[in-house]
């Protein structure tokens, strides 16, 4: 289908943003109204360097019906990043997650089925729970939902909601279930940029538990054009996993930032686990790149990973005033 005016909620987020960078980047004839409530890992600096043509910023909340009222009509599709996504932070206090990504999910669904706007959700591989690490299996589109965490729960009531307004109502949807992220504009709270930051503060990293558990890792600008791939070539009331063949655990991804910063490999402190932590993720991406004919062009990790550690060495204004109240919350947690 057509897109030349889309509404992304969550644009001045990791994912989100990276993606409006993507679209602006190599989608000329398209305009982005970016929808973001700011909260902790909204930043409106993620967005600098976007030409003001082509992109409008709307400060706002998702579960604002009216303010939703004002900008769906005039939308081709909403492409729906916004979400509420760290576990630890579900685990702590999970409202915000089941107002954010179920209620806000449920407004914006309620706003396209009015006005018969195009829906594309953005969603985890952690709705499916988690694999044995010497099980050869990966996620599919056909796998059982096994949620884990307060967040992931949230994930999996969103998708279905949005299955559910599909079948019932006849909202013109898709879903992508996407593995782990990684680049630039990541928040630092995060495994990557978290490790990246403590090491160039002078911060001994911390890993969890044994370090075994694996992440799929995907580039986000990878991600970015395989959710434009589906959203305008998708076939309407499908899912289709997004993924890069990117399975690495957490140990390995640690010593390789380390090693890429010029640390010895064992410079890291254990910390406890977290509570119920998923073994492994790992996503078969066959329909996508099947049936809709998308490829990952980000497949040497370790380039990409010297990408990410550069962003966050040049880019130290960016992150630089959360660092202290970040490592303070996660100290208070014993990790």
């Amino acid at each position: 289908m057509a897109c030349s005016n889309i509404i992304v909620t969550g644009g001045a987020g990791f994912i989100g943003s990276n993606f409006v960078h993507w679209v602006v980047d190599n989608q000329p004839g398209v305009h982005v109204t970016v929808l973001d409530a700011l909260t902790y890992a909204g930043n409106k600096e993620n967005l600098a360097g976007i030409p003001e043509e082509r992109m409008t910023f709307v400060h706002g909340d998702i579960c604002d019906a009216a303010l939703l009222e004002g900008l769906v009509p005039d939308a081709d599709a909403i492409v729906h990043f916004a979400a509420e996504s760290h576990n630890d932070n579900s685990i702590a206090d999970p409202a915000p997650f089941i107002r954010t990504n179920v209620e806000g999910t449920f407004q914006l669904l309620e706003a396209a089925r009015k006005h018969g706007t195009r829906f594309h959700h953005i969603s985890t591989d952690e709705v499916y729970g988690d694999l044995a690490l010497d099980d050869p299996a990966r996620f599919t589109e056909e796998t059982p939902y096994h949620p884990s965490s307060p967040y992931s729960s949230s994930k999996a009531s969103s998708d279905l909601l949005v299955r559910a307004w599909h079948r019932t109502y006849g909202v013109p949807i898709t879903i992508s279930n996407c593995s782990n992220n990684y680049g630039p504009r990541q928040h630092i709270e995060k495994f990557i940029p978290r490790q990246i930051t403590n090491i160039l503060c002078g911060i001994r990293p911390k890993l969890y538990g044994d370090g075994q558990n694996v992440r799929d890792w995907i580039h986000t600008e990878d991600h970015s054009s395989a959710v434009w791939t589906i959203l305008t070539k998708g076939q309407l009331g499908e899912t289709y996993l997004i993924g890069a063949d990117g399975e690495r655990n957490n140990l390995d991804v640690l010593r390789a930032i380390l090693e890429r910063m010029g640390k010895e490999p064992d410079d890291f402190d254990w910390v406890r686990d977290r509570p119920g932590h998923d073994r492994r993720y790992a996503i078969d991406s066959a329909k996508l790149q099947r049936e809709l004919g998308w490829r990952p062009q980000h497949t040497d990790f370790s380039l990409g990973l010297d990408d990410t550690i550069r962003w966050y060495a040049d880019n130290e204004d960016w992150w630089r005033s959360a660092k202290d109240a970040v490592e303070a919350k996660y100290a208070a947690q014993g990790q």
